[in-house]
């Protein structure tokens, strides 16, 4: 995670700080921070769509065979990652942090556990499943890759008068 300001802080910390954030956005779809922050976030944050974009369509079809109890064979068809994807996911996995999904005002616990059994990192299927699909669309209809992020500017923060900014995803 290199290419942006220092931020006044050492290396790991600063590199915790930006991935931390880009989890916040990535998961929230909008993030209130400073401006120079906002800058360093914008830039891992296309990255990560990007490399999403590009690739989320590569997928193969698989067949799994299983045994239940009784020892009965089922066939069923399961769509995996393709290796581009895979390589993709990973590297994913590795910019951002894994943020657990919550469960929704009056959701019970049975119905929070069937909507979640089969996802293990929430944020990042939601980066292919959600973001990678509109972005593709829109470069598709467009022309037009990158440009995923916008920066509000809201005016000096009380307190240090640092540039106040909203960050969000278009």
């Amino acid at each position: 995670m290199a290419g942006y300001s220092k931020l006044g802080r050492n290396q790991n910390i600063r590199d915790s700080i930006i991935r931390n954030q880009v989890t916040g956005l990535l998961w929230n779809g909008k993030l209130e921070t400073t401006l120079t922050r906002a800058k360093a976030i914008e830039r891992v944050a296309e990255k990560i769509i990007t490399m999403a974009v590009n690739t989320y369509q590569d997928t193969v079809k698989v067949v799994k065979v299983s045994k239940n109890a009784k020892g009965v064979e089922s066939k069923r068809e399961v769509l995996n990652d393709g290796p581009k994807k895979l390589v993709a996911r990973r590297k994913i996995m590795g910019m951002v942090y894994d943020v657990q999904e919550q469960r929704a005002e009056k959701e019970t616990k049975a119905a929070f556990v069937a909507r979640t059994e089969d996802i293990k990192h929430p944020l990042v299927e939601k980066i292919f499943n959600v973001y990678a699909p509109k972005y593709f669309e829109r470069k598709q209809d467009t022309g037009q890759g990158g440009g995923y992020t916008r920066i509000i500017k809201k005016g000096p923060r009380q307190g240090d008068a640092a540039e106040a900014v909203i960050i969000e995803l278009v």
